[in-house]
């Protein structure tokens, strides 16, 4: 596998999460763990992590 097509991967997935995260924000999807409800807001900092770290490999997927 090649830098360019790892980057692309990875980029890909790091994207499918962030679109997860926000569609469980915007549907309303509830998680839970250990019988504690996790509540919305680290979906949030998921989405912009995510989103971001999808950038930066679809970019260096381009260099």
């Amino acid at each position: 596998m090649t830098t360019r097509n790892f980057c692309t991967l990875a980029a890909a997935i790091f994207a499918l999460i962030a679109l997860l995260q926000l569609i469980r924000i915007v549907m309303g999807w509830s998680i839970t763990f250990n019988g504690v409800d996790v509540p919305f807001w680290p979906s949030w900092i998921a989405v912009v992590v995510a989103a971001g770290l999808s950038f930066v490999g679809f970019r260096a997927s381009r260099s």
